[in-house]
């Protein structure tokens, strides 16, 4: 028996965090999503969709892009349209990564020096996904979601949430092998 479902097609992405105290400097915290190849699926992404960028071919895009947490709801929306992706793509992870390196104190900023951090992972009006980034409270960066292409050209979500600490070209890198 065949299926009308097509597995994923469109997913929106968001990122959520409240703005630093008065008299702080702001956070910056980014979603950033990578895209891999079928051919090399945990190495190095063949493309990487982070602010002020769109994949070559419009398939993934930040449509909200936020420096200071300001705003109601999701501060960052990035919208991924797998259904368009070339098939010689076969999996796109999706990550956030805090911009400042470090506090006025020499610390380097972690998800728990930032409050009511959330990032939510939807396809229509479903949620797939929601975490407060609280499990990878002293990570700077993490993976939370990934998108497989199967055989029959399917795409399926997993919750992927895992720690990194780096800055963003690290990140960027290393996000296939998380």
């Amino acid at each position: 028996m065949s299926s009308l479902r097509k597995g994923i097609e469109k997913i929106e992405v968001g990122l959520k965090w409240d703005p630093s105290p008065l008299g702080s400097p702001p956070h910056d915290l980014d979603l950033i999503a990578a895209a891999y190849t079928g051919e090399d699926p945990h190495g190095s992404p063949a493309y990487v969709v982070h602010f002020d960028s769109r994949s070559p071919d419009g398939t993934i895009n930040l449509n909200r892009d936020s420096r200071t947490g300001q705003g109601f709801g999701f501060d960052e929306v990035m919208t991924l349209e797998l259904d368009r992706l070339a098939p010689r793509y076969a999996r796109v992870v999706v990550g956030v990564v805090i911009q400042q390196s470090e506090q006025q104190s020499g610390a380097a900023i972690v998800f728990g020096d930032v409050a009511n951090t959330a990032v939510r992972v939807r396809e229509g009006y479903t949620d797939l996904s929601q975490h407060d980034l609280a499990a990878v409270g002293g990570s700077s960066a993490a993976t939370f979601a990934e998108f497989t292409r199967g055989s029959d050209g399917e795409w399926a979500f997993h919750e992927t949430v895992r720690g990194f600490d780096g800055d963003l070209a690290a990140f960027a890198a290393a996000m296939g092998a998380l």
